[in-house]
């Protein structure tokens, strides 16, 4: 019995950390999103919020399971743009 036990307490942590995950991947796309915007409109932006969210991911990743993703820098949301404007 404590085998099923640990295997059930390994699958809830498992799935507790892609939930995590999921989560924190809608926070990074919206401040990617916004990002954008603003840098479509010709507005001041900063990436600090979207890389805040990516370390977190990046440390998430650290346990297992869920990938990593990458530092954004304005230079990368600036390509980005102009590829969406061609």
């Amino acid at each position: 019995m404590s085998v099923h036990k640990a295997i059930t307490k390994h699958s809830q942590s498992q799935h507790e950390k892609v939930k995590k995950f999921a989560e924190l991947e809608s926070m990074r796309e919206f401040e990617i999103d916004q990002a954008v915007g603003k840098c479509r409109n010709g507005e001041t932006f900063s990436v600090d919020a979207i890389n805040a969210v990516t370390k977190r991911i990046n440390e998430l990743a650290k346990k297992g399971i869920v990938p990593t993703r990458k530092l954004v820098t304005k230079e990368m949301v600036k390509e980005y743009v102009e590829r969406l404007e061609k």
